[in-house]
């Protein structure tokens, strides 16, 4: 993220740790701990998934997804992105831009051709180029803002993704609002650090997500355990948010 010019603004210095956190994370083998073929973190995908539908279709955004633009800021290996399209959104109007260049190829070869992969920092002068302000009806944000540990890049992409949105558009956002004692690498996002980030927007929320550790160590004896447990709302550590722009 290169929201500053020149090779020391705080942006650019955070996406240059940012890539060295995923390569810990990667060498640590905490990827196949999100694979869908992990127990706990496909029950947590089919929650998350599900909560997505209702919120998108309380507000009006399912039965018109097709004709939507959507762009997701952070899209990994292109899961999220699939999702919507499963969802009914069309590939021709889906984006999705991915820091990590491995990740940004995984997702090409992942989403049909049609979709527009950017392997960019969100924050670069090349992609205010590419991605015209207010042209965008949804954007997504999933477990972005934990894994960066600058308020002030934090604050920049923000205002970038506001900026792309159209009137009427949203944020659809997903992070963890704890922080982690055994991950520096990472820092919750409470839900009024996310208001302060959006502070113009109109906001849904929903608490969702079995703690980790606790979630795991039940899905161990039975996935049928995550929606029993996860039906306690101190138990839940996301948020899934809808931030709409009004105006």
């Amino acid at each position: 993220m290169s929201g500053e010019p020149g090779p020391g603004g705080k942006a650019a210095r955070e996406a240059l740790e940012m890539r060295g956190r995923y390569a810990r994370r990667d060498a640590q083998g905490d990827a196949r701990r999100y694979s869908l073929d992990d127990p706990y973190a496909f029950a947590a995908w089919r929650e998350r998934l599900q909560e997505v539908r209702r919120m998108l279709q309380s507000s009006g955004f399912i039965e018109s997804i097709g004709m939507r633009d959507v762009l997701e800021i952070g899209c990994g290996s292109g899961r999220n992105l699939q999702d919507l399209l499963d969802l009914g959104a069309d590939a021709r109007r889906v984006q999705g831009i991915e820091l990590l260049p491995e990740r940004a190829a995984a997702a090409r070869g992942a989403l049909p051709e049609a979709c527009r992969i950017w392997s960019e920092d969100a924050l670069s002068p090349q992609m205010s180029q590419r991605i015209a302000f207010g042209s965008q009806d949804l954007v997504v944000l999933f477990t972005v803002f934990s894994s960066i540990l600058s308020d002030d890049v934090q604050q920049q992409l923000a205002q970038r993704a506001w900026q792309w949105l159209k009137p009427g558009g949203a944020v659809l956002w997903h992070d963890f609002v704890y922080d982690n004692p055994r991950n520096a690498d990472v820092r919750g996002v409470r839900i009024k650090r996310v208001r302060a980030l959006f502070p113009d927007a109109s906001m849904q929320v929903r608490r969702i997500t079995l703690a980790p550790p606790l979630g795991r160590a039940a899905c161990r004896i039975s996935p049928a355990l995550y929606p029993v447990l996860g039906s306690i709302p101190l138990l839940r550590t996301h948020v899934l948010c809808l931030l709409r722009k009004n105006s």
